[in-house]
């Protein structure tokens, strides 16, 4: 059976697997030391330019790494209230971190400096926790994309308010491709200071990636790495996924994919009666709200998760391994329930 759940969902690319038996051939160094682990830096830096790349089990390791690197205990974290950091993480940063999350309400996922504008007045009050992070998704939990404008002012906002600016990266590759542009154009040259990569929604079988731009923040990141659990002994082989995905533009050929399987979702079913597509489709998730009769039978055949019971709008995402054949056959499904 296959799945419109989660890109979590999906297996794993079949050059993802060779990376992982090359790696398996032979003894090597561990804790990072290895000739792996060096490939995937140097391919890192292809990309990037100069970076400091820490490799994590997942998506909550590499946000807790990239997030202790920026803040104390007394500090907070701006962020959106659909925030994964917040939503999905079991209170993570903040059992790990001791810092605040500070959440906005937002209709599309995204933060503006307008939104944060108010938080301000917190600086320099001792009765208040100081905002010193400001943590954007790309792409966000709802599915939209921030543009590259829009990405650069609010990097500007929070350097010229003291602030450093997190990318919770976990579908950055779909991200990219719709957005058309370079990965560091996207990135490093917006001003992001630290982020993560995200291997595990794009065909890896675990792991993800944190990357420091900012020289600040790379003094300690080795040790909050090691104290967060996220230092594994054996590293070559999460190390040896990226280096395959960062190969040939493997990452962007499955993310556009990706997207364009959810572009032909959101056609399929546009105008069908009784569905309505919620929100903007600019990556790999499609939102709509379809009627509460044919949720469960729909499900039954095809599983996917509901957004909010309240309105019926469900959460269909597509993956680099989604077929033509699935997505139609999925539209059939629904259309025959309707």
């Amino acid at each position: 059976m296959k799945s419109f759940a989660s890109d979590n969902y999906s297996g794993i690319h079949p050059e993802i697997f060779k990376a992982i038996q090359r790696a398996n051939n032979l003894h090597e160094i561990s804790y990072g030391d290895d000739t792996f682990t060096a490939e995937a830096n140097q391919l890192f830096e292809k990309e990037f330019g100069k970076v400091t790349v820490l490799y994590t089990f997942n998506g909550t390791g590499a946000n807790v790494t990239c997030l202790k690197c920026c803040t104390l205990p007394f500090q907070a974290v701006v962020c959106s209230e659909f925030a994964h950091i917040l939503a999905d993480e079991c209170g993570a940063p903040t059992q790990s971190i001791g810092c605040s999350l500070l959440p906005l309400k937002t209709a599309d996922g995204k933060l503006t400096p307008e939104m944060i504008k108010p938080l301000l007045g917190r600086i320099g009050n001792v009765h208040n926790t100081q905002p010193r992070v400001i943590s954007i998704s790309q792409s966000t939990e709802l599915g939209t994309v921030y543009s590259i404008a829009e990405l650069k002012a609010l990097c500007d906002f929070a350097h010229a308010n003291g602030m450093y600016v997190h990318l919770d990266g976990a579908r950055i590759s779909n991200a990219v491709a719709a957005l058309g542009v370079s990965m560091k154009a996207a990135t490093v040259d917006c001003g992001v200071d630290i982020m993560s990569f995200g291997g595990t929604k794009n065909g890896l079988m675990m792991g993800e990636a944190v990357l420091i731009f900012n020289e600040e923040l790379k003094t300690n990141a080795p040790y909050f790495h090691k104290q967060i659990a996220q230092l594994f002994s054996k590293n070559r082989f999460i190390a040896t996924q990226f280096t395959a995905l960062l190969t040939d533009n493997l990452w962007l050929r499955m993310a556009t994919h990706a997207n364009q399987m959810a572009q032909l979702l959101a056609k399929e079913v546009n105008g069908l009666p009784g569905v309505k597509i919620n929100r903007s489709v600019d990556a790999n998730a499609v939102f709509v709200i379809i009627p509460e009769k044919v949720i469960q039978p729909l499900r039954a055949q095809y599983p996917f998760y509901e957004w909010d019971a309240e309105t019926h709008e469900q959460r269909w995402m597509c993956s680099f391994d989604t077929t033509e054949e699935e997505v139609i056959g999925f539209v059939k499904a629904l259309r025959e329930l309707l």
